[in-house]
This record gives C-alpha cells, structure tokens and sequence, in this order.
C-alpha cells in the first residue's frame, strides 16, 4: 500500500503475467507428445503468451495437400549391420545416417530415411531417431536484447544429436506467396521452403508450430537442418529435422541459420528479409 502507484500497477502486471506464462506452460506440455519437457520464462519485460499460436506435433496438412504412406519397409534383424543391403537408406541409395547412439554421422545436404511403420525392426532400432521426437528438456525465454522469444536448453545436447523439427502447416508455394505479402505487412515469417527437389510446398509455422517456432537465427548457430524421411517418402515434402553442431552446455540458447546456402531447405524470418530458400 505505501508503494507509489505505479510501482504497484506493475507488479500486478508481473504478478498477471506469470499465472499466463505457468497457464500457458502447462498447456504447452499436456498437449507435447515428446519425452522433453517445455519450461517458460520472461525475466525481461511484460508479454505473456503469443496470441494466435497453437501447438502441434507433427505437420499440419493444409487444403489440397496429401500425404502418400509408405508401402514397403525393411525386412532387416540388425538395421545398424544390415543398412548396406534392405534396409531403409540402402533401398534408397543412401547411407546409414545413424551411429550406435543415434548421432547423426552423414553431411548436411544428404537425406536421412529412418525406418517406417512397416519395417520388420523394433522401437529400439538405432534407425529411428527422429521420429521419437525431442527428448530434451527446454525453456521457451524472453531474450533481453530485442530479438522477442528464444529457446535454450536445460539439459547438456552432445554433437550431432538430434533436438528438434520443424513443423508447421503444409501449404503450397502458391499459396506461401499469398501469406507472404501479409507477413511482409506484418514484419515476421515463419515460411520454409520444402524445396529439396521441387519448388512445391511450404511449412508455415507462424500459427501452427512446435518449440521450433521460437528458435532465433545465428550465423554461428548451433543447430543444422537436415532433411528426414520416415512414413513418407515422397521428396518433396522431407521432415525438417535440427540437430546439435557441436556440444551443447546446459542453460546455452538454441539457434540455427536462417540463410543456409545449398546444403539444405532454409526459413526465412525475422530480422532478415523474407527471400526465401532453396535447397538445390
């Protein structure tokens, strides 16, 4: 009662908005189907939750948009001793992108076929990996210098470990173009182009998205896009996976480059300008 009025004013505010964030918080992880955790935390200004954002899984098919199933899986006992005959990536020419402990092995730029719902192998098989989903625990922050939202870890992420995917709305170019001019207007895009063969398709994670829809851009970032294939296999819709580019300390932010050149599909969102990628 003896604070000035406007002392008081503001931690009722702060006070308002952390029951949002904690609201927020715990609908954020009834609805994760992933092992990770989500934590949520503004030490920094006054915004609560995003307005308009829905979290998701998995992708979201927009209008017009099908999603082909895979027909055919591995037939292999040990898909780690077997990936150079039947198995998933050496049906499809491919190399074995996986180690004994699900780290990532091949460059950015080569496709991952991980094992499908048909494969003969197990839920242990050290070719599912991605489809998992995350398995680390991660805090969505506001960042004190102006870049809105970011995400860090609370755990420690070893090299070349997988973290995160993209996902979002599939849409087609077309209609990206669309939705581009109002996120133009708007000054933020959550477009990614799944142009890995064909300039086809987007993902639009700007109201339909994961934990990924927070992640910051960096030129140095610790995160690189690889391009995954699992219960679809047509190319031109890859699942966006991230993985570590190097060890990961724990409380460290999360980051990958939004301008990645030809190894692999690359968003275009804020602060750089909305040209968007390629993956050729």
């Amino acid at each position: 009662r003896g604070l000035p009025a406007r002392a008081a004013a503001y931690l009722v505010q702060k006070a308002e908005q952390r029951r949002a964030l904690r609201r927020w918080e715990r609908l954020l992880n009834s609805t994760r189907s992933h092992r990770g955790r989500i934590a949520v935390e503004n030490e920094v200004d006054l915004h609560g939750p995003p307005r308009d954002f829905v979290y998701i899984n998995e992708y979201k098919v927009g209008a017009g948009i099908s999603l082909t199933p895979v027909a055919v899986g591995c037939e292999c006992r040990d898909c780690l001793a077997e990936a150079g005959g039947g198995c998933c990536p050496g049906a499809s020419h491919n190399k074995f992108a996986y180690n004994e402990a699900g780290q990532v092995r091949i460059r950015a730029g080569l496709p991952i076929y991980e094992c499908n719902s048909r494969c003969r192998c197990g839920a242990d098989c050290p070719n599912r990996v991605v489809q998992k989903g995350i398995r680390y625990d991660l805090c969505i922050f506001r960042t004190g210098n102006g870049r809105g939202w970011g995400v860090r870890t609370l755990e420690r992420i070893r090299k070349n470990s997988f973290v995160m995917e993209y996902v979002g709305e599939i849409i087609t170019s077309e209609e990206a173009e669309r939705r581009g001019q109002v996120y133009d207007r708007q000054g933020a895009t959550y477009l990614f182009d799944l142009d890995y063969v064909e300039d086809v398709y987007t993902v639009d994670a700007a109201h339909y998205g994961n934990i990924s829809h927070f992640v910051n851009h960096s030129c140095d970032p610790n995160l690189q896009v690889y391009n995954v294939f699992i219960e679809n296999l047509d190319q031109r819709l890859p699942r966006i996976a991230l993985f570590a580019t190097r060890p990961i300390r724990a409380g460290e932010e999360l980051t990958f480059d939004y301008n990645m050149h030809g190894t692999a599909p690359r968003p275009a969102r804020p602060p750089a300008p909305r040209d968007r990628p390629s993956a050729a």
